[in-house]
């Protein structure tokens, strides 16, 4: 353990050098800051020693370097603009260049959210796009056992959209922001922060998380695996030995001017896969190393997507609203403590209500296995309960077989819609109808909207199929739907007085003829009634995997078009 302690130590002063003024890699040639707002800018140097941070729009901040070599300042940044420098001095002297004045969103999830465009439908599209002031910083995955400070990606920095940079880019991410440049007019910068496969558990700090039953039950089944590996030899002190060798072989590389780990992959710092509790499920992990190193970077809001992997089964899915509450309230609370007032304590949180997978809908009303409705019930539930929150709906995308759907364009549209109108304050209709009253009247149901937009519509041709009603005995049959200016009208011959309404309350609702309005943005599944989910003392029912076909190939879906 002594001569591991040593490494480490000598490792964490050798890197990039603590002597001289430094910053993290966020802080790079084409960095984009927030617009009108406080910008947090630090990093490293000798402990004690005067920084002094200038800009060319005409502000300069000094600091001290605390016993640590930590030092920031707080840069007021005016409105938008390009050309800029920010020039960093101690005992030397560091340039950015090229620097932009925009707007900043952090964009974070699993791997849907980190899916890039080059992989998704429409990407030839793209193929040409020239458009410099619209940027992106992105690092390699890591996770960590404690919080890092900078992360170890030694090639990460902003890069101007090219095709290049595009296409490697999460094609959520990208569509968000290009509709933001092209509809705000300045200059976008998107930080993607996604790690395919993990738990929400794993995004947010442990000591938050640490009185929650479930998130103690996860932690514990990974502990019970890390034992029996360790059981077996496979120890945590060998793990982070081997995995500090194979640091210093990557920035070795590194340091001779090597880039790639072959032909089509940029090489990146390792990760640590065993015992799992150093892994990437761990509580906790994803955080201290994909937000704490990035934090307090100023933002003007987040684009979060991940769920699927806290949708296995009924009670998980419902259990993530008080989870996603819990993440949002945290990161807002610590970027604005962090950035000393800087960043807003109520930045705006979009989140993506998770899309279609599985067989197309057959049921009026799907049971326990439909785990996706229960979670897309616990987004929307979380929209109406925290403040300046968002959900794209995106039941109309998806893919009946694959986890990772290629029609990640209308997520990203959807996602720029909400920010415009709800951040950003354009007279546009942002989002679809939101169900808001329930009334009886006889044998009929009348359901009234709000977000309407010029008015209510099918999908496609023909009549609206995707609700269901029941009676008191709470058996689900299919619903007959009649528009009726704001409000859809819903009865069924099997239904004499009906009580409750569910509408797309399925794994895959998106065979059906759904709800929009005119603008072209879907209803969100929602139900009436509440009545239990699941019963909590049955076993549990986890969602099955669709098997794939031999040569199956994903195909786009029809969907009406957004009308702006």
């Amino acid at each position: 353990m002594k001569n591991l302690f040593l490494f480490i130590v000598g490792f964490l002063f050798s890197f990039n050098g603590w002597s001289e003024v430094r910053v993290p890699a966020i802080f790079s040639d084409n960095s984009v800051f927030q617009q009108q707002s406080g910008n947090p800018i630090w990093g490293w140097a000798k402990p004690g020693e005067k920084i002094t941070v200038s800009t060319s729009w005409g502000t300069t901040n000094s600091a001290t370097a605390d016993k640590n070599g930590k030092w920031m300042v707080i840069s007021y940044a005016p409105k938008a603009g390009t050309g800029h420098e920010v020039t960093i001095q101690g005992d030397n002297k560091m340039v950015l260049s090229n620097v932009a004045i925009g707007e900043v969103w952090l964009c974070a999830g699993q791997s849907n959210m980190g899916w890039s465009l080059e992989n998704s439908f429409e990407a030839e599209k793209e193929s040409k796009v020239d458009l410099p002031n619209l940027r992106f910083f992105k690092t390699a995955r890591e996770h960590w056992h404690e919080p890092l400070q900078e992360n170890r990606d030694r090639l990460a920095k902003w890069k101007p959209c090219d095709p290049k940079s595009a296409a490697e880019t999460s094609a959520v991410s990208y569509h968000f922001a290009k509709k933001l440049h092209q509809k705000l007019g300045v200059p976008v910068g998107i930080i993607q922060r996604a790690y395919a496969g993990t738990p929400i558990e794993g995004w947010m700090p442990w000591d938050i998380q640490s009185v929650d039953p479930r998130t103690i039950a996860h932690k514990k089944l990974l502990d019970d695996g890390s034992n029996r590996l360790i059981a077996r030899g496979q120890t945590r002190q060998k793990a982070l030995v081997d995995y500090q060798k194979e640091l210093k072989e990557y920035n070795a590389k590194i340091d001779r001017g090597e880039t790639m780990k072959n032909a089509f992959r940029s090489l990146s710092p390792p990760i640590i896969t065993k015992p799992s509790n150093l892994g990437h499920q761990y509580p906790g992990h994803i955080y201290n190393a994909m937000i704490a190193p990035i934090r307090p970077y100023a933002i003007r809001g987040m684009v979060w997507y991940q769920g699927e992997r806290n949708a296995k089964n009924a009670p998980q899915a419902e259990h993530y609203a008080n989870q996603l509450k819990q993440l949002i309230g945290h990161y807002r609370n610590s970027w604005h403590g962090e950035s000393w007032g800087a960043v807003s304590d109520g930045f705006p949180v979009y989140f993506t209500q998770l899309p279609s997978w599985n067989p197309h809908q057959n049921k009026p009303v799907e049971g326990v296995g439909a785990s996706w409705a229960v979670i897309r019930e616990s987004m929307r539930k979380v929209t109406q309960e925290v403040y300046n929150t968002g959900m794209a709906v995106s039941i109309d995308t998806g893919d009946a077989i694959e986890l990772h759907p290629k029609n990640k364009k209308p997520i990203g549209l959807r996602h720029a819609f909400l920010a415009l109108g709800k951040t950003y304050g354009l007279p546009i209709v942002h989002e679809g109808p939101v169900f808001s009253e329930f009334l009886q009247e006889g044998a009929k149901v009348v359901l009234r909207f709000e977000s309407i937009g010029s008015g209510l519509m099918a999908g496609r041709k023909g009549k609206i199929d995707s609700f269901a009603i029941a009676a008191k005995d709470r058996v689900w049959h299919w619903a007959d739907a009649k528009i009726d200016q704001d409000s859809v009208i819903l009865s069924s011959s099997k239904v004499k007085k009906p009580v409750a309404v569910r509408y797309g309350w399925a794994m895959n609702p998106s065979g059906r003829n759904l709800l929009y309005n005119k603008e072209g943005f879907p209803a969100s599944p929602f139900r009436t009634d509440d009545w239990p989910l699941f019963d909590p003392k049955a076993e549990v029912v986890e969602v099955k995997k669709p098997e794939k076909p031999k040569g199956y190939q994903s195909k786009d879906w029809n969907r009406p078009e957004i009308k702006e």
